[in-house]
């Protein structure tokens, strides 16, 4: 099971390749002076764009990330998003123009999240419930495995005086993708996808295979994920039709996950995290921090320190429950955005300025913490078989529409009101606490299937609390004395 999460983790990795590299690459003034970015006027303007360029496939293609998974396997698709990648890569690398390169960009976009969705899917329906925080937290925080391998391979080429110094880092964009490429198949199939397509036979070797500690087909425990699997997945249901989108809104249970779905994928861009993610040269510059490389390490440092964030999270979300980290995560990034906005109101005091950018740090270590797996596990969690693929989509979507916020309108804001947009987000984070402790329902240590049985309670919430509440009481006494 390790191996195959290692495996699946390739697309996180690449995405977060691809997701980062436009941000140390658009402070190198090689690349500036290459595409005619040095004029002060155009620069904030092609930042935005050529950082959000991979951001369109999302919307142009969608209708492929909800066709593929379903139609041909979580494999398949993994294999098909990965391949596109690569060329992408080679394109954006070998590009003489802006026109070549943005095409590039826009391929690597679609691949990288044509694959990572499909993976999101695939890991959590193959994982034990018990562990499945732990699974889907580490392929999330493998994003950061991503950024800090493009970080820092351009903190080493940011040195070079050619059109090596950008293009190598895109190249090797490349790498995780091939992996994943070249050893996907060598994984088993999700169950429940075998399943769904008529391979039932298939479905439980795997489940015994991975779940079972004697993997015996017949044990009880193989014969009750089965018997939960046969209740909620049919043969020929809604996600053989890639059109149906009626079971994300066919009932009260399905709008409530919808919600969820959306309330995840828009926290978790507009948090603030996507001002650090994208433009931290440009709010180390504003802090007074003017050197190339300096920048670009400091950023390196960030993704080395959100990676421990993420993985930190992963490791304990399985134990203390969905709805007390994601708290404690947003509790704490909103108090030290107060702080950050304190301290960095004053550019022109260069101690108050290094404690501002401190503070940035701590603030993605603790976003990393919450946010960093429960973006890629929530969604995947709350939704149903049959509309799982149709709901990331949708998810990644609205992923996307506020990444776009970020990427278009942040370079314009940090230029016109400065420390003022930390106080803007610090609001808002607010805000987004609240939410969260009124209407995030828990999930920890419930199969997919158990799941569906909470969202058609009356009160999702409290009825979520009470059932695992339940389960690790059951868990306590099993591992009392006898």
């Amino acid at each position: 099971m390790y191996l195959i999460a290692l495996i699946s983790c390739c697309c996180s990795g690449g995405n977060g390749f691809d997701g980062t590299v436009m941000s140390g690459v658009n402070a190198m003034s090689q690349y500036q002076n290459y595409f005619g970015m040095d004029g002060a006027g155009s620069s904030t303007r092609s930042v935005g764009l050529h950082v959000c360029f991979h951001i369109p496939p999302l919307f142009s293609f969608s209708i492929v990330f909800v066709y593929l998974p379903d139609r041909i396997g979580r494999r398949r698709s993994m294999w098909f998003g990965s391949a596109v990648l690569i060329i992408g890569a080679c394109i954006a690398a070998n590009a003489k123009d802006r026109s070549q390169f943005l095409g590039g960009r826009f391929l690597s976009g679609f691949g990288s999240s044509c694959a990572s969705a499909s993976a999101n899917s695939y890991l959590a329906e193959l994982s034990p419930p018990q562990h499945r925080g732990a699974y889907i937290g580490f392929f999330n925080s493998f994003y950061y495995v991503g950024q800090t391998t493009a970080t820092g391979m351009m903190v080493a080429t940011n040195k070079w005086d050619s059109e090596l110094s950008w293009r190598l880092p895109l190249y090797a964009q490349v790498i995780p993708a091939a992996l994943n490429f070249l050893f996907i198949f060598f994984c088993p199939e999700s169950p429940r996808w075998l399943y769904s397509v008529g391979k039932e036979h298939r479905a439980r070797e795997i489940l015994a295979r991975l779940h079972s500690s004697t993997g015996d087909v017949k044990s009880p425990l193989v014969e009750l994920e089965m018997q939960e699997i046969r209740e909620k997945i049919a043969v020929d249901g809604a996600d053989k039709r890639w059109w149906d989108f009626r079971p994300l809104f066919r009932s009260r249970a399905d709008r409530r996950r919808m919600y969820l779905v959306i309330m995840i994928g828009a926290f978790g861009q507009l948090s603030g995290n996507g001002m650090i993610t994208y433009f931290l040269p440009l709010l180390l510059k504003q802090a007074g921090i003017k050197s190339q490389n300096k920048q670009l390490t400091l950023t390196f440092v960030n993704s080395i320190t959100s990676y421990i964030g993420g993985e930190f999270g992963s490791f304990t979300i399985d134990r203390y429950g969905r709805r007390k980290i994601l708290l404690i995560s947003s509790t704490l990034i909103t108090c030290l955005l107060a702080v950050v906005t304190g301290l960095l109101s004053s550019f022109w005091d260069s101690a108050r300025s290094n404690t501002g950018i401190a503070f940035i740090y701590l603030f993605m270590v603790f976003f990393s913490f919450g946010w960093t797996p429960m973006q890629a596990l929530y969604p995947v969690e709350v939704l149903a078989y049959e509309g799982r693929v149709k709901g990331l989509a949708i998810g990644g979507i609205v992923v996307q529409a506020a990444s776009c916020i970020n990427t278009f309108g942040l370079p314009v804001a940090l230029e016109k009101i400065s420390w003022k947009v930390y106080l803007i987000f610090m609001i808002w984070d607010m805000f987004e606490t609240i939410i969260i402790y009124l209407f995030l329902v828990e999930t920890k240590g419930l199969t997919l299937e158990e799941i569906n049985e909470v969202f058609d309670a009356t009160n999702p919430r409290a009825y979520s609390l009470e059932i695992t509440s339940r389960k690790k009481g059951l868990a306590s006494s099993s591992e009392g004395p006898c």
